[in-house]
């Protein structure tokens, strides 16, 4: 007990001085998405599932209708439907994908998040992608994704040809793959593996959540942490983002050398989806090899059969908010 008391004296110690020696933080908040904010600045997509998942995506008046979308004064939720059975014609599961009306260049994005879905079958993103496009034209950024019962986030770049990263970089996580082209390995992209066992899913959420961070930055490249509810890197409750910017994140893209910024990457809009299956949580191989596999032989019959397993299938958001750089306001 002494000595974790000594560590956090000599934490908070650190912070202060650090916070004495800081320059002024250099990006000015330019939006703040809270409870019914995102009901006028996201429009909700009904396409086919491009990942080719068991779903079915419903519009905003659908969403509201049947509650798969929740709306208060400080909360925004969106869920996957968990009460009816899916027929054998029907596209998929009822649930949400929503995308942003502006895009972001170089920006500071601070997501704070009680709940992710999860749960078997589940392929939840947080992710952000060019509006010029198309795809993968101008890329895309994952900053939270994870499968099935996965208990750690994937943070990826998807990009064109001519994009790798290198293997050993000043991150905290583990490099999963280096290759960003979407035409290598079936569209793996880049990816890296949190170090943290409560950074995604069932342990995310028992923990009441926490703070994503992503910093998309022409001349810095893109970085991604986690920052747990606890952290020392809290003060008030919220992120202090002087202090994180000069902290190590989780993920880190350079894109000074063997990833050219300005030929990969430009204004993105921002996304949030819930997809059932599909190409990675519903592959023979990834579900075979779950511990999911023992509650159906495939993860579409799993999706069809069993609306109960849903119930933690939502997202709940209690802020988004989007940071650019002095001078470069939209």
């Amino acid at each position: 007990m002494y000595t974790r008391c000594v560590m956090l004296v000599f934490v908070f110690l650190v912070v202060v001085n650090a916070q004495s020696l800081l320059p002024s933080f250099t990006y000015n908040l330019v939006v703040s998405y809270v409870g019914f904010d995102f009901l006028g600045n996201f429009s909700w997509e009904t396409a086919d599932d491009p990942t080719h998942g068991r779903v079915n995506y419903v519009n905003k008046a659908t969403a509201l209708q049947d509650n798969l979308t929740f709306v208060s004064d400080y909360k925004f939720i969106m869920r996957a439907d968990d009460t009816k059975k899916v027929a054998k014609s029907a596209r998929g599961r009822d649930s949400i994908r929503i995308q942003s009306l502006d895009a972001y260049d170089d920006a500071l994005f601070v997501l704070d998040i009680s709940h992710m879905p999860e749960g078997c079958a589940t392929w939840p993103a947080w992710w952000t992608k060019s509006a010029k496009g198309p795809w993968p034209y101008g890329g895309e950024i994952d900053i939270i994704e994870g499968v099935n019962l996965g208990p750690r986030n994937l943070a990826s770049l998807h990009t064109t040809p001519n994009c790798t990263m290198p293997e050993v970089r000043l991150q905290g996580g583990s490099t999963e793959s280096t290759s960003c082209d979407t035409s290598v390995n079936y569209n793996q992209g880049c990816g890296v593996s949190f170090p943290e066992q409560d950074s995604y899913g069932e342990k995310f959420n028992a923990v009441g959540g926490g703070f994503y961070i992503m910093e998309k930055s022409s001349t810095k490249g893109i970085s991604v942490w986690f920052i747990t509810r606890d952290s020392f890197l809290l003060l008030g409750g919220e992120p202090s983002l002087d202090l994180v910017l000069l902290s190590i994140p989780d993920a880190y893209f350079p894109t000074s050398q063997n990833c050219d910024y300005s030929k990969h990457f430009d204004e993105h809009n921002i996304i949030f989806d819930l997809t059932l299956c599909g190409d990675w949580a519903g592959s023979e191989s990834v579900w075979s090899a779950s511990t999911c596999a023992a509650k159906a032989s495939t993860c579409e019959s799993f999706v069809d059969d069993n609306p109960d397993k849903f119930t933690e299938a939502y997202w709940e958001i209690n802020s988004l908010k989007i940071y650019t750089p002095h001078g470069l306001l939209r």
